[in-house]
This record gives C-alpha cells, sequence and structure tokens, in this order.
C-alpha cells in the first residue's frame, strides 16, 4: 500500500511537472508569435505611412508652395495691380490646376532660398533658377530656358565691348549667375572694373544705371530683355555673352515623386501648346529650350 502511495504520489508529481513546463512553452510561444504580431504590424504601419506621406506629395487637392524673387521680371514679379505674376508663375498656375492643386506663390529672399526649402516652408525653387554648377545640390526638373548673361548698358555710353568695362563700375544681383562668372571664369575681366557692386534686386540696380552711379549691369538675357523694352530706348545689350547657363525647377534633394510629377504635367503642356503660349506672352519664345 505504501509502495503504491509512493508511486502515486510520484505520478501526480511528473503530471506537476509535464503541465508546469508546457505552460511556460506554451505562454513563450504565445509572447513570441505576439512580438513577431506586434513588429510586422509595426512595419505595416510604417509601410503604410510611408506611402501615405508619398501620396500626400502629389494627391489632389495638396497646396504647391512656389519659393521665387518677387522682383526678377519677367519669371516673378508684383504686377501694377499688385498680384504676383511671371513665365513662371504662370507655368506653376497651369501645373496646379492640371494636378487639382492649390497655388501658394511664395516671395523668398534668394539668400535664403535653401534655408527656406530645406525647412520645407517651400516645395521648389521656381524662378529663373540656373542649374549649372548646382547639379548636386537638387533635384532637378528637365532644363526648360537656354539662359545667357550679358551686359546693359545706357545707349549713349560709348560703351560696346566688355573691354570697354576696364576702369568702370559695374553692378551684379547678389548670389546670381552673372556673379558667379565674375567671381569665376570671368574673374580677370571683373578685375579690371573700377567697382563691382551687388544689388539685391534688378529694379534698384537698373535704378542706379539710369541715375549714373553704375556703367553697366551684368544681367541674365531674358531679364535684361525685359527691362529693355519696359524702359524705352535708353539701353543696350553688348553683344559678348559673359556666360551660358540653364534654367530648371530645384526641388529639395531626393524628392523624386514631387519631380516627376511636376515635370511630367510640364512636357504636356509642351505638347499641347501651353507652354509656347506663356512664353510669348512673356517674350521668351527665343529662350525656352523645351519643345525645340
Amino acid at each position: 500500500m505504501k509502495k503504491f502511495l509512493v508511486l502515486s504520489v510520484s505520478a501526480v508529481m511528473a503530471v506537476s511537472l509535464l503541465a508546469g513546463c508546457g505552460s511556460e512553452k506554451t505562454s513563450a510561444t504565445a509572447a513570441e508569435g505576439a512580438e513577431v504580431t506586434e513588429a510586422t504590424e509595426t512595419d505595416e504601419s510604417a509601410e503604410t505611412e510611408e506611402t501615405a506621406e508619398k501620396t500626400e506629395t502629389t494627391e489632389e487637392g495638396r497646396t504647391f508652395t512656389v519659393g521665387f524673387d518677387a522682383e526678377f521680371p519677367p519669371y516673378g514679379y508684383m504686377d501694377e495691380n499688385g498680384e504676383y505674376t511671371g513665365f513662371d508663375l504662370e507655368l506653376a498656375q497651369e501645373v496646379c490646376d492640371r494636378n487639382g492643386w492649390e497655388l501658394v506663390k511664395q516671395p523668398i529672399d534668394w539668400d535664403s532660398k535653401d534655408m527656406e526649402l530645406s525647412s520645407g516652408s517651400i516645395d521648389c525653387i521656381w524662378n529663373g533658377f540656373t542649374m549649372n554648377g548646382r547639379e548636386d545640390d537638387y533635384t532637378w526638373s528637365v532644363p526648360y530656358v537656354d539662359n545667357s548673361q550679358v551686359f546693359v548698358v545706357a545707349a549713349d555710353s560709348g560703351i560696346t565691348a566688355q573691354t570697354d568695362l576696364a576702369g568702370k563700375k559695374v553692378g551684379v544681383q547678389k548670389d546670381s549667375s552673372a556673379l558667379a562668372a565674375l567671381e569665376g571664369d570671368a574673374a580677370d575681366l571683373a578685375a579690371t572694373f573700377a567697382e563691382l557692386t551687388q544689388y539685391s534686386d534688378y529694379n534698384t540696380a537698373f535704378m542706379d544705371l539710369e541715375q549714373g552711379a553704375i556703367d553697366a549691369l551684368a544681367i541674365d538675357i531674358g531679364v535684361a530683355d525685359y527691362q529693355i523694352a519696359s524702359r524705352g530706348d535708353g539701353y543696350v545689350k553688348l553683344d559678348e555673352k559673359l556666360a551660358t547657363e540653364q534654367y530648371g525647377i530645384g526641388f529639395l534633394l531626393g524628392n523624386e515623386e514631387l519631380k516627376d510629377q511636376v515635370e511630367g504635367t510640364l512636357l504636356e503642356m509642351v505638347d499641347d501648346g501651353t507652354f509656347a503660349t506663356i512664353a510669348e506672352k512673356y517674350g521668351l519664345s527665343d529662350s525656352v529650350c523645351l519643345g525645340k
């Protein structure tokens, strides 16, 4: 009887032990399953958020904020009615209209354009923005304007060639392609000037040119053509180019999806003639390179 009792107790203990091990194993398996489920849900959630974030950049109804220099006609400026307009802004408006976006025209200090873009205050820089020398700094659209830098002088100045600028006072816009040329490949030419004055905008520079405070102005050819046409016959361009370049739309480096959407729409506008019509309106038919 004692033997039977001992065996019975041993059996109960063995069953208890087995039950305990099985319980621990089941708990461990359940915990592992929960961890896997949680990890899967986290990954799926991250993918969903990433997809939503990407979709948000191009979905209908979004705002599209363009950063531009408000004193850079004919690409971006304020008209006589106090409205921001220009070649680039009209192109941007058409892109927005075709995608169901709301265009936000955001004037910026040109010196602060990179900070505005990196902070997300603007979606792109679209305002006669030179690609050359900046190829690796932004995600670029295809070039849409072939541009050159030239010198503008008063028609009665007697200055007919770049060599005549020796000993003269020359103006240029800050952080412009013309300034980059004068500090780079054309540095020898700039060394012959009596002064090189940097301006925050070309309207102020033209006022100084008109008053004789400077003798010449280094400027983008499209802007030069617009300014000369709007100011009468008092100014001329020198035939020799200071430099040549191309304009593109600059997006934050890596923002390929938004670039592709805007660029694709722009190319549609080229195909149906809208791009050429807007270029003609601003006297830029000879400068644009898309569709040619």
